[in-house]
């Protein structure tokens, strides 16, 4: 898969354009607002306030830019829930060698990862070793701990 590229489900795309829009729209005025009243108050040189709303600009406007460029640059993923291959989209349930617990993942672009909600990068170790899988493979990856060896339970 090209690394250029970013992959994300409808949801996550849709998302991304509200939050850019919103970006736009209402923070770049709020932050103009507050430079204004900064640059009120006199010497810029020791204003803090003026300090504080430039460097939230440029965050803001380094967010937009890389926004612009997920959004411009995005495939979305409509993952098929009847393919036994594991691929973008796929909810995979796996089970780490002599543990009892097994995990379940959602294999999903960089973009959106996130291992609180169980959204694992395809560009992750984990995430690397699972794509082209299906349910019954075993699989091992390197990790910084050693050799990690796996099986995979379930695919959706």
């Amino acid at each position: 898969m090209n690394d250029q590229q970013s992959y994300l489900t409808a949801e996550k795309f849709d998302e991304l354009k509200k939050e850019l829009d919103h970006l736009k729209t209402v923070r770049r005025k709020e932050v103009a607002e507050s430079l204004e009243y900064a640059r009120s108050l006199g010497d810029l040189s020791e204003n803090a306030e003026y300090q504080e709303a430039r460097d939230m600009q440029g965050a803001i406007e380094e967010r937009i830019g890389h926004l612009e460029k997920v959004i411009k640059e995005a495939k979305i993923v409509a993952h098929d829930k009847k393919g036994d291959v594991i691929v973008l989209g796929s909810t995979v349930t796996i089970q780490k060698d002599k543990d009892k617990d097994s995990h379940t993942y959602t294999i999903v672009g960089a973009e959106e990862a996130n291992i609180h909600e169980k959204k694992l990068s395809y560009l992750s170790p984990l995430g690397e070793s699972l794509m082209g899988k299906i349910k019954g493979d075993e699989f091992s990856f390197e990790t910084p701990a050693g050799k990690q060896k796996y099986k995979v339970l379930k695919v959706e």
